[in-house]
């Protein structure tokens, strides 16, 4: 049989990216509790839609990754702020200092290469925004997150990284 499974009328892919978007939280928040210093050799690239609302970064960092770009949080950065909705932290481009303010909605990764371990999320009203471009590097920045189409379950053998992807029906 082929048959298609019907639509659900439960909103399962947005139960389960607000579900993951919860473990960037309580990580940047238990970072946040111990005055930003990161344990180890964690180290976090997080990338997000510059595009999503709520998204406040500096004009020039606006203009130069119009859709999406990663930001690195290992030795350099200060002020991290947690809230449930989203996060602020400063840091440095090119040397000169700025805030950003992202939400949660506009993350679509997170990524500990220390320990192998990612997330990867489709933004809230992904298709609003801009097309894709080059990641951003910051001053401390290294290789950038990998970018996905998400939400799929897939996990790699002997990998953290975690996809989630409902598929989308027309």
């Amino acid at each position: 049989m082929t048959e298609t499974p019907p639509d659900s009328l439960i909103p399962y892919d947005e139960i389960v990216q607000e579900a993951l978007r919860a473990v960037v939280g309580r990580v940047l928040g238990e970072i946040e509790q111990t005055g930003g210093t990161l344990p180890g050799e964690h180290h976090f690239y997080i990338t997000f839609k510059t595009a999503a609302p709520g998204v406040d970064i500096p004009a020039d960092l606006k203009a130069r990754f119009p859709d999406e770009m990663t930001i690195v949080l290992q030795h350099k950065f200060w002020d991290l702020r947690v809230t449930d909705s989203g996060f602020s932290v400063g840091l440095s481009f090119n040397g000169i200092g700025s805030t950003l303010s992202i939400p949660f909605a506009a993350i679509t990764a997170f990524v500990d290469p220390a320990v192998d371990f990612g997330l990867q999320f489709q933004a809230v009203g992904e298709e609003d925004f801009a097309p894709e471009h080059d990641d951003a590097e910051n001053d401390e920045a290294g290789a950038a997150a990998e970018q996905g189409d998400g939400p799929t379950v897939e996990k790699d053998e002997g990998s953290n990284v975690v996809t989630v992807d409902f598929g989308r029906r027309n």
